[in-house]
């Protein structure tokens, strides 16, 4: 046999594999098996028009090897793909160019598919889902009317940032200094009628549940952040002269004597009433304009402006005056803090700026000194160090009634209402009520060609029955949000508005946002096309919870917070079975560009995976980005280094086209035996790029062999498959 008999032809070798494993569905999850089970599963993409970049099938590659291993060690395995594809830029595209955003959707699932397919992923297809698919959409409406019959969705009137001009809400990153990212168009913050769910009411089992998982430690460290949890001090001030209190939280009591003024944020319920309305009014306007990333920004200018009135210090009786200012928000905490300016950042910045007085109450380092140590200044609480003088503190408050010991969050409540259209509807409607406030008959008038004679009753929202979910978007080709901060389903009026036993009712108008589809797609991969539950018990109990999940830290805090949050929330309705969805979790680290930047298209420096594939084949991709360091660590893509593992792939096959019914020599015993060993531990901790490192070493210790022992070759053959499949099939096939 000539070498040339023996070339690895990788295009012709890898599109039959591709072709054989969809053929025989391979990678096909057994359900009902008594073989144990493992379920890998990649954060599914969002469906872009630019399709995949060099660095998106890393995550996917490394879970393939998982799945593929576990698979040929002899478990079940569950290892499924899917399309995140509601959300904004499919519907910005539309708007853009007029296709409808389900036409450039389902152009780019295409395209994705595609090119995942070219990589030889091991997915089984008959469990593929989109997040826009009326049977998904269903079931994510359904768990919508789960929390709101619990009580944990909700309407609230919630500040946003509107932005007249492009007509729509934008959130706090796409605002600067009072303008639109986009456009540069004046921004204000509006109250908003919008849908909540009470996220809050579930922080503690949130923060709880973190311990048992194995997740990366600044993934657990991110969420336990975001979530917030602190305990201190409720502190009343009264207004000087008045009968209201002014209430703020502190985790620091015993600093309590240092407070010298109070701050009120401009949307305080009291901020109008204290006096020099007009110098406070126009600064709430101002930051109104402002985000709250803007406005909490540590600016190095501090702007507010003072009320006429004092609060009465509830420990000294001394007056201390008020001020509105925009460091601090309405939405966090009480909407006014005390501010002890020796000994907070922000205050002494204030108090600087407008020559308010520092009183030092512990003994330190420079001004502003934030550590614990010992009270100074301080009347009865003087020598008590931090702790102590925290719980004396409290105690005397709460003997005068003016405190208590509290635990306050971070996390805020999840504002759910997107004024989009490219969304899942709101599965509530309200009744319809004419001018005297009785409901609306059917005959009176038609909401659908007029627009007074009747108002929304937004206070008796009622789910829409199970049986006619889902409640599917109207057809429509204008997507764009218009001046309505409703959004572009309030326009659409024979869809909005229709009649039920006689009278008139309107649907809600608000959609979901992206995060709804990406919340449990996990459990529905599980029992794709159940009609009659979003998940069977006996699928639920197989699968659940995921064994391995694989994704980029971007997704590190909202993504898990709120697909933890549903599922404990299903949990606690005996729907699921397990307290907590994602046992395990791997963020693959970024792949830059050959500069060292970022991949982007501005740069120039983007890499397509079609091309490396065309002129590599899939195994070499496959195996370059797993080799090329740690699955965690930040790496840059040189193109000129996949012909090192070309030439291993080409070695593994030359090695097995030649190997023979021969003794295994010692030499080659003990290789053998230490890379099957190496290997086993390696793909068990994700140590990818080491174990191609031992596999490279026997089979150059098998290719230089005349005659190869076939015995080594078939277990180099089933090492190699989880890194390059294609290649191990091939290898398996010739040997």
């Amino acid at each position: 046999m000539s070498e040339d008999d023996n070339k690895y032809d990788f295009l012709a070798i890898e599109k039959r594999w591709q072709e054989y494993w969809e053929r025989e569905k391979t990678f096909r999850a057994e359900d009902d098996s008594e073989k144990p089970k493992y379920y890998a599963l990649d954060m599914f993409p969002y469906p872009s028009g630019a399709g995949l970049h060099i660095g998106h099938p890393e995550g996917y590659v490394a879970s393939d090897i998982l799945a593929r291993y576990k698979k040929a060690c002899g478990f079940n395995v569950l290892h499924p793909m899917g399309w995140d594809a509601f959300g904004l830029p499919a519907e910005q595209h539309a708007i853009n160019t007029g296709t409808h955003p389900r036409e450039t959707t389902l152009k780019n699932i295409g395209t994705f598919k595609r090119q995942l397919k070219a990589l030889g992923l091991s997915y089984d297809w008959d469990r593929e889902l989109s997040t826009t698919d009326p049977d998904y959409v269903k079931w994510t409406q359904w768990i919508f009317l789960q929390l709101f019959e619990a009580g944990l969705a909700e309407q609230k009137e919630v500040p946003v940032n509107w932005c007249p001009a492009l007509g729509t809400v934008l959130a706090n990153e796409e605002v600067i200094d009072g303008l639109s990212e986009r456009g540069d168009h004046p921004v204000v913050r509006a109250p908003l009628r919008q849908w909540v769910l009470k996220i809050t009411e579930y922080a503690d089992k949130l923060l709880a549940g973190l311990d048992g998982l194995d997740w990366p430690a600044g993934t657990l460290r991110s969420q336990r952040e975001w979530i917030g949890r602190s305990e201190g001090t409720s502190v009343k001030f009264q207004v000087k002269g008045g009968t209201e209190d002014v209430e703020v939280f502190t985790t620091r009591p015993d600093t309590l004597m240092g407070a010298t003024y109070v701050v009120l944020a401009p949307e305080h319920p009291l901020a109008l009433k204290l006096g020099n309305e007009d110098s406070v009014k126009e600064y709430a306007d101002a930051a109104a304009r402002k985000s709250d990333l803007d406005r909490t920004a540590d600016a190095k200018t501090k702007t507010g402006v003072p009320t006429d009135s004092y609060a009465v210090h509830p420990l000294t009786g001394e007056d201390v005056p008020i001020w509105v200012a925009d460091y601090v928000l309405g939405a966090y905490g009480t909407g006014a803090v005390m501010a002890v300016p020796a000994h907070d950042t922000r205050d002494f910045a204030f108090a600087e700026a407008f020559g308010l007085p520092i009183v030092r109450v512990v003994d330190g380092g420079d001004l502003p000194y934030t550590d614990p140590g010992v009270c100074v200044n301080s009347g009865e609480f003087d020598g008590l160090k931090t702790g102590k003088a925290k719980k004396a503190v409290t105690y005397k408050l709460s003997q005068l009634e003016r405190g208590e010991k509290k635990v306050t969050y971070k996390l805020r409540d999840w504002v759910f209402s997107r004024q989009r259209y490219w969304g899942e509807p709101i599965p509530i409607t309200f009744p319809v009520l004419d001018s005297n406030g009785a409901p609306l008959p059917e005959g009176a008038l038609d909401p659908r060609v007029t627009d007074e004679g009747f108002e929304i009753d937004f206070s008796k929202p009622e789910a829409v029955p199970v049986d006619q979910l889902p409640l599917q978007l109207p057809e429509t080709d204008d997507y764009a949000p218009g001046e309505d901060p409703a959004g572009c389903l309030a326009r659409i009026k024979d869809w909005r508005f229709y009649v039920e036993d006689g009278y008139w009712r309107a649907r809600e108008t608000n959609t979901m946002p992206q995060w709804a589809g990406s919340c449990w797609y996990y459990l529905r991969y599980a029992d794709n096309g159940n009609d009659a539950e979003f998940i069977s018990q006996q699928n639920d109990k197989d699968w659940l919870p995921v064994d391995l999940y694989v994704g980029g830290a971007e997704h590190a805090v909202l993504h898990l917070l709120y697909a933890r949050f549903w599922h404990l929330f299903l949990y606690d309705q005996n729907k699921v079975q397990s307290p907590e969805p994602f046992r395990k979790l791997v963020h693959q680290g970024l792949i830059l560009g050959a500069d060292g930047e970022k991949m982007s298209k501005s740069r120039g420096n983007v890499v397509n995976p079609d091309e490396v594939i065309a002129e590599h084949g899939a195994d070499a991709l496959r195996l370059y980005e797993m080799f090329m360091g740690p699955l965690e660590a930040v790496k840059p893509w040189q193109t000129a280094q996949v012909s090192g593992v070309v030439r291993f792939r080409d070695r593994v096959f030359q090695a097995c086209a030649k190997a023979a019914d021969v003794a295994i020599d010692e030499e080659t015993e003990v290789l053998l035996h230490k890379s099957m060993r190496k290997v086993t531990t390696d793909i068990d901790q994700l140590g990818f790029n080491t174990a191609i490192s031992q596999l490279m070493v026997l089979s150059k210790h098998l290719e230089g062999m005349k005659e190869p022992p076939r015995e080594a070759c078939e277990k180099l053959a089933l090492m190699v498959s989880p890194f390059a499949p294609h290649l191990g099939e091939e290898c398996w096939s010739v040997l």
